[in-house]
């Protein structure tokens, strides 16, 4: 089984803001943002729903990092492992 290790706190990732270079903070999976419920659902069940060709087969897990500074939001892709 694959695991996304931000999602489950075995590491961290530090991205900087392109505009201010602020740290950006991690503000979960992508998915947790498409409605209410989203963030209640299987994970693997939404990677085939939501639009982003290939996540599930090459075990990719979205990220939404943001500024607290400036209102900067990226998208970062995480590998999960095993």
């Amino acid at each position: 089984m694959f695991i996304c290790p931000l999602c489950n706190g075995f590491d961290t990732k530090n991205v900087t803001c392109p505009t201010c270079h602020h740290t950006l903070h991690d503000s979960g999976k992508v998915s947790d943002y498409f409605d209410d419920y989203s963030a209640y659902m299987d994970i693997d069940g939404l990677k085939m729903e939501n639009g982003i060709p290939d996540d599930l087969k090459h075990h990719i897990c979205l990220h939404l990092f943001s500024c607290t500074s400036c209102g900067y939001d990226q998208i970062v892709q995480v590998d999960e492992q095993t």
